[in-house]
């Protein structure tokens, strides 16, 4: 890859280490000091001194029998200071407000944890009677849309880890309790670009839901959910806008 010049005002050696941390990703989470160089094209000795300067301050982690590097704990601490001051949901709340406006349906943002994701933002819907989410609520993930929006998008043998070693909880009929079966619908949604689901964990419930990616790494899933007599009826034109909705979202987590 050619060097790309920084920004005009911006500090160029800072911009370079920040670049180096944005090129560790789930995909490559270990860099080595000659292929960071070739991936940037930058001379040897400026990133091996850039590398050297984020060990330091614990960005990174060197192993020293390989001399490959990994993030380091500093990169965790930020991400729970992040996490705990609501980044990502303030980022995306004007998606939610707008959503819910061309809805008249309440609209959550729910990230990943563990086997099952939280609920990190939400909106409620208009009128009497419609879904409330309690932000900070766990819900399992391999029932309803917002999960098959998110574990989707994980590689098979996560999946097989999280979903694969026991049996799946059964809330009703429309659960998805088998993993192949968990498999397929997860191959649909990543064909479609949306999940919908009928019930699977609440009955009177209908959801329609979208992946919402950073750094090409599925992030949170954006969801409209409601009575099932109303949100069924209006699956097919509320699939377009979540599709939409998500897509913005991802623009503004910086992907």
């Amino acid at each position: 890859m050619a060097e790309t010049e920084a920004p005009k005002g911006v500090l160029q050696s800072v911009d370079r280490a920040l670049s180096v941390l944005l090129s560790f990703t789930e995909v490559r989470p270990e860099w080595g000091v000659s292929e960071l160089a070739r991936e940037h094209g930058w001379d040897k000795a400026v990133v091996q001194r850039l590398l050297t300067t984020l060990a330091a301050r614990g960005f990174l982690l060197c192993d020293e029998t390989t001399r490959r590097y990994r993030l380091g704990p500093s990169v965790s601490r930020l991400a729970r200071v992040g996490e705990h001051s609501g980044v990502l949901p303030s980022l995306v709340r004007p998606v939610l407000a707008r959503l819910l406006r061309e809805t008249g349906e309440s609209v959550v943002l729910n990230v990943p944890n563990g086997s099952g994701y939280r609920c990190a933002a939400a909106v409620d819907g208009a009128g009497p009677v419609r879904y409330t989410a309690i932000v900070g609520a766990l819900m399992p993930g391999h029932a309803g849309a917002s999960g098959h929006a998110i574990f989707a998008h994980y590689p098979e043998a996560e999946l097989g880890q999280l979903f694969g070693a026991s049996p799946l909880q059964r809330f009703n009929e429309q659960t998805i309790t088998d993993f192949d079966a968990l498999m397929e619908c997860y191959a649909q949604v990543r064909e479609d670009g949306v999940s919908l689901s009928h019930g699977e964990y609440d009955e009177a419930v209908t959801a329609v839901a979208s992946p919402v990616f950073q750094a090409g790494t599925v992030a949170a899933s954006l969801t409209v959910i409601g009575p099932a007599h109303r949100v069924s009826r209006a699956a097919g034109d509320l699939g377009e806008l979540v599709r939409d909705a998500a897509a913005e979202a991802t623009a503004a987590f910086g992907d």
